[in-house]
């Protein structure tokens, strides 16, 4: 089920049973619509005129259908477009009251309705206009265009029955008319358009005795009322740099190039996207919008009460009141605008379209955005019932239900709605507004325990940071008394500068109840200090309470995630999810995402290389930071967060091999033919935080373009992978396992490869290539050449070997590797030393290289800790001696990790871990005795 589908949209299979249903002939018995005493009215006056509409919902084609007979009744422009209006309510109340039409049938055609009168307003009074002052001009002598923006539901296609439309007028530059025939009469181009406005609203909003088109609204445009009626495109690009306010940025959120048509079919309105966006999404997570749309919600509801002190009837208002339809716009519009700018497939316009995106971010449960897009549906249908009564732009709901007189408002809407009676229906409006109402709370600060995303509303002055000083503990108190004046601290505006105190007033209130200790406060500190300028996060933190909580949490059990913060400050939202230490990486969710992100701005004419690029580098910094939370927190061990950081480096590298070969000038075939082949750590699913990437890059294309174009493809393929962008970067990269190394090509063919691995011909690979060979595997590209490496892997670890020669080779190259690798006295490094990590590799390395053609048990790639397992129990080690070495090397595998999570060093004291030194000692004594 879609959430345009849930209970009360009008097509739940659930909901009460409907009073009127059409029957074979599309008649509706008893028709209810014909009880509204709007409906009464337009039937008497424009009978006639009624069957001028095509049977159907009413849609653009259908529309201008009638238009055109009404023209040729002789009814002029204005005339014509204000009877059409009539046309389309009538048939909209049978389709709604009647047959039920979900609410989506009713507000696109309300929508196209304005669509349909503004293009043709615009195109007659532009011809009037053209034939006096001459077309307006660009300064390349073409024609300079005004596009009509539509605001709020009109932008969204979500305009209500007796909606007034939000308009903002916007032309592509200034210049002046071309005159007329003797080039006289000229008028710079801001006049034009502004006689052009006057004339547009004329057709459309003024009073005839036909009634209007639409009520127009021009109060979004750039100083409001105090603003010019049309402003260039330069002029609203400075507008939004320099006097844009918060609240705008949720207007122009749903903005929309609505007429002229033309101007929307050949693409030339694509130009405004351009200025809105950077305006209305910011790059970073944007918390600081909470406390704009509390005023905003406090004003809207204040005007609310005013309105119905002493008039009890206009309490009852369903989209205004406590829970009403604006609240739940308010909740999506929010989450929209604060994650828009990083998360692009958010940007949509329809409010029931917006939950479902919400719900597959992960930023809203499936749950709850049902449950909103239901009391959004079942609201919206009853806000038009209200409409329907007497085409007035209200929303409150008609007083009293005598249960005597059936005919009465409150009873008719019950019924048309599907309700025998009132008494079930006002239960379902108030089960529909309480949950609104409390997911709103939850989200603008009716709890400061939200378990997403709410912050507390204060009720007090926030405190000083000097006065905060008493209640904080020695060295904290340092630091906060530094800040005190700290220039950085003291050029925040005011609200910044006291959410920094508030918070800092949360930490120390929790480090006196207990809940975090004094080191997690002073790391959140230093993450916090080199951020000051970027006063979102501030806002963030604050407002999200168990954020602030579980980021005090990790940043004291480790000092890595603090630097990693504050490379990546983003990421921190990541810790707002419920799942987060439940959930694991889905390398499929995630390529599905980042597609649907790449979708997203292909749309709006943003996927360039450096939006792809940041793109890739955010995702892939949440993920790895969802992993590094899950592991700090204690529910991950470390061979998992090897196993989820390998996937993700996996994925990552599938989707921007993926994306480059898409954006390749020199490709010469749709899919490559190539494979990327990881080695190492990468090789053995054993990557850490920070690790780089060991890869080897191999084609078969028989193309005579291939070598070059692959050699394109790799190098595109490095830079997107290695380039430090704004969100920084991905990976390191290294390719010196390639054949021949770094005098090798970046990419050969896959036979190339095959022979260089084989020691066919006479450049082939060393020994300590084969060693490397052990832990190699194949990641991502052409499925065929899976199984071809695999032959190959396995050809080369099962051929002949002369053992003891092998023994030499790999005992020399262990020397050499400690050699590289120093070590103090009296220390043990858990990786270098004798009878550590290292030691155990080059065993299991020898043990696959040498024994694997009669134990092929050994072949598969599964880790070293698996292997030695798999040795012992093919009598290959001493029993007891494999499993101890496993055990041993999974223990310091976990001392490291935590070592470089700490920031500490990797060489302990020399009788630390002795069982584990003494255990891999025997099993290279046994292994190269």
């Amino acid at each position: 089920m879609t959430l345009g589908d849930a209970p009360g949209s009008g097509s739940d299979d659930n909901a009460p049973q409907r009073g009127a249903t059409a029957d074979d002939s599309g008649i509706a018995p008893d028709p209810l619509s014909g009880q509204s005493r709007f409906v009464q009215r337009l039937r008497r006056r424009y009978a006639g005129e009624l069957e001028l509409l095509p049977t159907g919902a009413p849609a653009h084609a259908t529309m201008a259908i009638a238009y055109q007979a009404l023209r040729s009744r002789g009814f002029d422009v204005p005339s014509a477009l204000r009877v059409l209006r009539q046309l389309v309510m009538e048939r909209l109340v049978v389709l709604d009251c009647d047959r039920q039409a979900p609410l989506a049938t009713i507000t696109h055609a309300v929508t196209e309705l304005a669509e349909f009168a503004l293009d043709t307003a615009c195109r007659h009074a532009c011809a009037e206009l053209d034939e006096v002052y001459g077309a307006p001009t660009r300064s390349d002598g073409q024609r300079a265009q005004l596009w009509i923006v539509g605001m709020g539901k009109l932008g969204a296609r979500e305009l209500n029955v007796s909606s007034d439309i939000d308009l903002v007028y916007v032309y592509e530059e200034d210049g002046e008319t071309a005159g007329n025939g003797d080039g006289r009469n000229r008028i710079s181009n801001h006049e034009y358009f502004a006689k052009l406005v006057k004339a547009i609203y004329g057709l459309i909003g003024d009073v005839t005795e036909h009634g209007f088109v639409f009520r127009v609204d021009l109060m979004l445009r750039p100083n409001g009322n105090s603003g010019p009626q049309a402003v260039s495109l330069g002029a609203l690009e400075d507008y939004f740099q320099v006097q844009g306010r918060e609240w705008e940025r949720f207007a122009w959120l749903k903005s929309r190039v609505v007429a002229p048509r033309s101007c929307i079919e050949d693409g030339g309105a694509q130009q405004l996207r351009g200025a809105v966006l950077p305006f209305v999404f910011r790059r970073y997570l944007d918390y600081a919008v909470f406390d704009s749309l509390r005023s905003l919600h406090r004003q809207i509801r204040e005007h609310a009460a005013r309105r119905a002190a002493g008039r009890p009837e206009r309490a009852n208002d369903v989209k205004l009141s406590r829970g009403g339809i604006r609240e739940i716009e308010f909740i999506v519009q929010l989450l929209q605008v604060v994650r828009g700018g990083q998360y692009p497939e958010l940007r949509t316009r329809p409010t029931l379209q917006a939950l479902e995106r919400l719900a597959r971010a992960g930023l809203m449960s499936d749950e709850t955005a049902g449950a909103l897009a239901a009391a959004y549906t079942f609201l919206r249908r009853v806000e038009h019932r209200i409409q329907y009564l007497d085409d007035q732009q209200t929303h409150v709901l008609p007083m009293g239900c005598r249960n005597e007189d059936e005919d009465g408002d409150l009873a008719w809407i019950a019924h048309t709605m599907g309700y025998a009676d009132c008494c079930p229906f006002l239960h379902e409006l108030d089960g529909h507004r309480e949950l609104v109402a409390e997911e709103f709370d939850k989200l603008l600060g009716g709890s400061t325990e939200c378990r997403s995303c709410a912050g507390p509303k204060a009720s007090k002055a926030p405190p000083e940071l000097g006065d905060l000083l008493e209640q904080l503990p020695a060295q904290l108190q340092q630091r906060i008394h530094g800040w005190c004046g700290h220039p950085r601290v003291m050029a925040l505006r005011d609200d910044a500068r006291h959410r920094l105190s508030r918070l800092i007033a949360r930490t120390g209130q929790w480090l006196q109840e207990g809940r975090v200790s004094e080191e997690a406060a002073l790391r959140m500190m230093d993450w916090i200090e080199p951020l000051l300028r970027r006063e979102s996060y501030l806002a963030l933190v604050w407002e999200r309470p168990g954020v602030h909580e579980r980021l005090l949490r990790i940043l004291g059990e480790a000092r890595w995630p603090a630097r990693y913060l504050i490379q990546h400050p983003g990421v921190i939202d990541e810790l707002a999810s419920d799942g987060l230490l439940k959930e694991r990486f889905s390398a499929a969710d995630y390529e599905r995402e980042l597609e649907h992100r790449k979708r997203s701005v292909m749309i709006t004419g943003e996927d360039d290389d450096e939006m792809l690029l940041n793109l890739l580098r955010r995702a892939h910094h949440a993920e790895l930071f969802r992993t590094l939370a899950r592991d700090v927190e204690g529910a991950l061990t470390v061979e998992q967060v090897a196993d989820e950081l390998s996937a993700l480096a996996d994925a990552t590298l599938s989707i921007t091999a993926r994306w480059c070969w898409e954006r390749l000038n020199k490709r010469h075939r749709e899919t490559p033919r190539f494979a990327i082949l990881g080695y190492g750590k990468l090789g053995g699913k054993e990557l850490g935080y920070g690790s780089d990437l060991d890869i080897v890059f191999v084609y078969e294309d028989e193309d005579e373009r291939a070598p070059e174009a692959y050699a394109a493809f790799v190098r595109k393929i490095i830079i997107w992978l290695s380039t430090k962008t704004a969100e920084g970067d991905l990976f390191e990269i290294d390719t010196a396992l390639r054949p021949n190394g770094n005098s090798g090509l970046l990419i050969t063919t896959f036979q190339s490869y095959d022979d260089y691995q084989q020691r066919r011909g006479s450049n082939t690979a060393w020994t300590w290539e084969h060693q490397a060979m052990t832990r190699a595997r194949f990641v991502t590209g052409l499925d065929a050449l899976r199984s071809r490496f695999d032959a190959v892997r396995q050809a080369v670890i099962t051929a002949p070997r002369d053992v003891r020669a092998l023994q030499r080779e790999i005992v020399a190259m262990r020397e050499r590797v400690r050699s590289a690798h120093p070590v103090r006295a009296g220390r043990f490094d858990l990786k270098h030393s004798p009878g550590g990590m290292v030691d155990a590799e080059f065993a299991v390395q020898f043990l696959v290289l040498s024994q694997s053609a009669h134990h092929p048990e050994l072949i598969p790639n599964l880790g070293n800790i698996a292997l030695l397992q798999r040795a012992e129990t093919a009598g290959l080690l001493p029993a007891g001696v494999g499993q101890r070495a496993a055990s041993a090397y999974r223990e310091l595998r976990r001392h490291q990790h935590h070592a470089r999570l700490n920031e500490e060093s990797t060489q302990v004291a020399q009788d630390g871990l002795a069982a584990e030194r003494d255990a891999i000692l025997a099993l290279w004594q046994h292994v190269f005795p």
